[in-house]
């Protein structure tokens, strides 16, 4: 039987997972995501209060487009930052290295994901 020690391989079960290093890595990505859709949400707003087809409207998303893309835009933002933090989750274990960093990067982005879509479907009823 191979020794893993000698090897570099670390068991899963050991829980030997502290890797600062990956950790900034993953938490700068995750900001990252969360910022490029708080900026993008920031950008459809000023789109949407500046249409001409909502000049005479009492509410900021006044038609399909602007509900649509206040909801879609930093939805898809986030949801692009979930599927890449998953994809480096697995690059990480492919390379046995501590791949729950990662993996927890991308659970909380798709928490945040679903909560604000959730959230913010409610643009849509009337």
């Amino acid at each position: 039987m191979i020794d893993e020690e000698v090897i570099g391989v670390v068991s899963d079960v050991e829980k030997r997972w502290h890797d600062p290093g990956m950790f900034r890595r993953a938490a700068r990505y995750t900001i990252g995501v969360v910022v490029v859709a708080a900026l993008v949400l920031v950008v459809i707003q000023i789109w949407a209060s500046r249409r001409e087809a909502c000049a005479g409207a009492s509410v900021t998303y006044c038609d399909t487009a602007s509900r649509a893309a206040i909801l879609g835009g930093p939805g898809l933002v986030l949801l692009l930052g979930t599927v890449g933090a998953f994809v480096a989750t697995y690059r990480v274990w492919r390379e046995h290295r501590t791949w729950p960093i990662w993996q927890g990067a991308g659970w909380f982005l798709l928490v945040l994901t679903l909560a604000y879509l959730a959230i913010g479907s409610s643009v849509f009823s009337d």
